[in-house]
């Protein structure tokens, strides 16, 4: 390529004129052009929005999602057929493996998740947190939703 094209090609990536062509096999998905979701009762205790989900094409089997627990939410007890990573972003919350003590989690950890470990993550009673939330399918399932972590289990630290 030409300087003088190779210029054009630069500004016009920069202003970000240029679209992906038919055959591109990068995905760009604007910030806001999926609504937020609200966390369904099944799955969740108390508020939680789900933000911009995304999951992988083809052969691909990496799935995930930005979730925002306001104090006191949580998820039901649960696991994963691969396992789960979360990365916390704001806030400050619990995890807990079935079975063991529950773990304070904050902007900057990340948790692993070991395949088929029950388990639930959410909010402090008093801090909202918000974490990236990435796992992998099996066979078209990435999670089994079991029952909703009782309020005797849920920690009351503040």
């Amino acid at each position: 390529m030409n300087p003088i094209a190779a210029s054009a090609l630069t500004l016009s990536l920069l202003a970000g004129e240029v679209q992906a062509s038919e055959t591109s096999r990068v995905t760009v998905t604007p910030n806001g052009s999926q609504p937020s979701v609200k966390g369904p009762s099944d799955w969740f205790t108390g508020t939680v929005r789900v933000d911009a989900p995304f999951k992988g094409s083809d052969a691909a089997r990496i799935s995930g999602a930005t979730v925002t627990f306001e104090p006191g939410a949580r998820t039901a007890w649960h696991t994963h057929p691969l396992g789960q990573t979360l990365i916390v972003t704001a806030g400050s919350g619990f995890v807990q493996e079935w079975g063991q003590p529950v773990r304070v989690i904050r902007p900057g950890d990340t948790v692993w998740i070991a395949p088929d470990v029950k388990h639930w993550h959410g909010a402090a009673p008093t801090t909202a947190m918000t974490h990236i939330a990435i796992a992998e399918m099996l066979d078209g399932k990435v999670v089994d939703w079991m029952e909703q972590v009782g309020a005797s289990e849920y920690p009351d630290v503040r």
